[in-house]
């Protein structure tokens, strides 16, 4: 981890009609850093992932992703930036969706190899051999040939996962990833998360419900509530004598042994 910031928002504000999403947000995540962001639903946590994403313009504030602001002086649109400004941001980062978004009509080794091959150039060649590894790496390289409907929601999230990869990201989200999963599979999800985490200079950002496997592997959490982090800090401090009475109501709910007083 450096003491550079790779992800950095600025009085940021997100807004869908009279509803504000963001509130002058402010967030910096460093480069290598885990950080994981946690509150009720409708906090704005899913939010900036999507901002980062390019997948929801913002009405006001800076955003930036490893150096490139997503708006540039004199352009208009939604984004504020040119497709091509908007692609080289992307090609910076990759997204776990919590419901996997993979092909259907597509393999897994075409999911894994469509986006190198038609986004970064790579050749055909060493874009399945990229896949190759992945798979063995997410604990599937027998389902290379298998398609979607063949796998468990625990298998395909772990597509998903070799899939994000297979681009190379600097920053790497997960939203939610094993909410749409049934209890026996979230392990096997968990497993490849923490291994990424603990293994891989990666930045990554990951929104949960998962109280004990965020405190696990995350260097920082962020308490989210309406639109504004109400607190953050090291795992261990945040989910075991958190400062803020919002903070404390939210995590007694997951984490019995979260102080109270």
């Amino acid at each position: 981890m450096t003491d550079t910031p790779i992800i950095r928002f600025q009085n940021v504000s997100k807004r869908y009609g009279d509803l504000t999403v963001l509130d002058h947000f402010d967030f910096e995540v460093m480069s290598g850093e885990k950080v994981t962001l946690i509150g009720p639903s409708g906090s704005g946590k899913s939010t900036v992932l999507r901002i980062l994403m390019t997948l929801e313009p913002v009405q006001e504030g800076v955003v930036e992703l490893d150096g490139l602001s997503y708006r540039q002086p004199g352009r208009h649109g939604p984004f504020h930036a040119s497709a091509r400004h908007l692609h080289q941001i992307r090609s910076r980062v990759g997204m776990v969706f919590q419901n996997f978004n993979l092909f259907p009509h597509m393999s897994v080794l075409r999911n894994i190899t469509e986006a190198p091959v038609a986004v970064l150039g790579l050749s055909k060649a060493d874009a399945r051999a990229r896949a190759h590894e992945l798979l063995e790496m997410v604990g599937l390289a027998d389902k290379a040939q298998a398609f979607p409907a063949q796998l468990s929601g625990g298998q395909k999230q772990r597509v998903a996962i070799a899939r994000a990869l297979a681009m190379r990201p600097r920053v790497l989200l997960f939203d939610e990833p094993t909410s749409a999963l049934d209890p026996e599979l979230v392990g096997e999800v968990q497993e490849v998360i923490r291994r990424l985490a603990h293994e891989h200079d990666l930045t990554m950002l990951l929104v949960t419900h998962e109280m004990r496997f965020a405190r696990e592997i995350s260097d920082r959490v962020c308490f989210f509530d309406q639109g504004r982090i109400v607190e953050q800090g090291p795992p261990g401090e945040i989910m075991i004598n958190p400062a803020q009475p919002r903070t404390r109501a939210f995590l007694g709910a997951y984490l019995p042994e979260t102080s109270t007083g």
